[in-house]
């Protein structure tokens, strides 16, 4: 296989980044976020996810979010469904796009969502074809997939597996995560090879945790696998509640400015974006934990002394 020309990038941050933040954004924060990181050239964005407020309250009134969005039809904006109830709020809510989530560690997937591998699965198949038979787009992701906080290592069938069951129930894309973060090179190749070789390379994506600093190193060891998928988070917001010290997700400055330096279309203004990710930062009381929009703020700071 070869390199892809384009990558689509999956800004997860007001998802997968937001609830892992100890501060609560309000909804009319999350629909400015959603709408600069529209505004900066991402045409998928999680939007949120339909989940119990009490277990995950920084994404507390979902619904609110959607409705209060104002954003071109091609701007896709997936939600996460945990369960029939949460799928059915999502319909409610308007969401053309879902998400549901599995873990490739069975002690992972009992201590996060209280089920194990394959009830989990079993629950997401009427789901997953009741969406379809809707119209909506769905997504699946497999968590661990380089490492679990409970189990160690996670042998690469089981990864390979969860993936096949979920592309083979109707998920028109698998995102493999790296949850904690522990993933290196070419343990990243050799898994979405392994993937790739049951479901083909078309529908796989990335999904790199930047814990250990390997994430960008990850991503770049699959592209020549003919990956066209790669999540990330603005200013890197998030980590897992489970892994110590995990520093959040992959920042989508940095993926944005590396894929710029091989060539690799994005479509993405990255000042738009290390702009979007400087001010829900500002909000959140943190700074980017992105390099690219670190060194990027320190150069316009020296720029403006010249002036």
């Amino acid at each position: 296989m070869s390199r892809a020309r384009s990558i689509h990038i999956v800004e997860v941050g007001p998802r997968d980044g937001l609830q892992n933040e100890a501060r609560i954004l309000p909804v009319v924060a999350r629909i400015g976020l959603i709408t600069a990181l529209a505004e900066a050239g991402l045409r998928t964005i999680e939007a949120g996810s339909f989940v119990s407020s009490r277990h995950v309250p920084q994404m507390a009134d979902t619904a609110g979010v959607l409705a209060g969005l104002s954003l071109p039809p091609e701007v896709d904006l997936p939600v996460l469904v945990p369960n029939g109830r949460g799928f059915g709020d999502a319909v409610t809510a308007g969401a053309r796009s879902i998400a549901v989530f599995a873990a490739a560690s069975e002690s992972f997937s009992r201590h996060n969502i209280g089920r194990g591998i394959d009830q989990s699965l079993a629950d997401y198949r009427p789901i997953v074809a009741e969406a379809r038979a809707k119209g909506l787009r769905v997504r699946g992701y497999v968590s661990c997939v380089l490492g679990c906080p409970y189990e160690g290592k996670v042998p690469l069938t089981r990864v390979v597996d969860v993936a096949t069951r979920l592309a083979d129930m109707g998920c028109e894309e698998v995102s493999l995560g790296d949850t904690i973060g522990v993933g290196t090179p070419d343990a990243a190749r050799a898994m979405v090879s392994a993937v790739a070789g049951e479901i083909g390379i078309a529908p796989v994506a990335l999904h790199f945790h930047d814990t250990y600093g390997q994430a960008l190193a990850n991503v770049l060891a699959c592209l020549d696998l003919g990956v066209t998928t790669v999540d990330s988070a603005v200013a890197g917001l998030g980590g897992c509640p489970y892994a110590p010290g995990a520093s959040g997700n992959l920042a989508s400055e940095d993926l944005v400015y590396m894929l710029a330096g091989l060539g690799v279309e994005t479509s993405i203004d990255l000042g738009r974006l290390t702009a979007a990710g400087k001010a829900v930062c500002a909000v959140l009381g943190t700074k980017p934990r992105s390099r690219a929009a670190q060194a990027l703020a320190a150069q316009m700071a020296v720029e403006s002394t010249h002036v």
